[in-house]
């Protein structure tokens, strides 16, 4: 399972959802989602909008973690 990180690093630096979607220059809605790790996907060109707004990696916003049922997708 992939997990995002973007609340974490929101709520380490101190920064908040709406600021983020100003200086990225992405829709509200598309951040919430990956906020409240509701999204589905996400587009490469959202992606690096989020890493340049927060000088960061996609490693460090995306993470995977071993899903619970001993790793495997249903």
């Amino acid at each position: 399972m992939i997990r995002c990180r973007l609340s974490a690093i929101l709520g380490e630096r101190r920064i908040k959802l709406s600021e983020l979607c100003a200086q990225a220059g992405i829709a509200k809605n598309t951040a919430l989602a990956l906020y409240h790790e509701r999204a589905k996907g996400v587009s490469f060109n959202v992606l690096d909008k989020i890493c340049a707004a927060l000088d960061i990696e996609p490693g460090d916003l995306l993470k995977r973690v071993p899903d619970e049922e001993g790793g495997r997708r249903k």
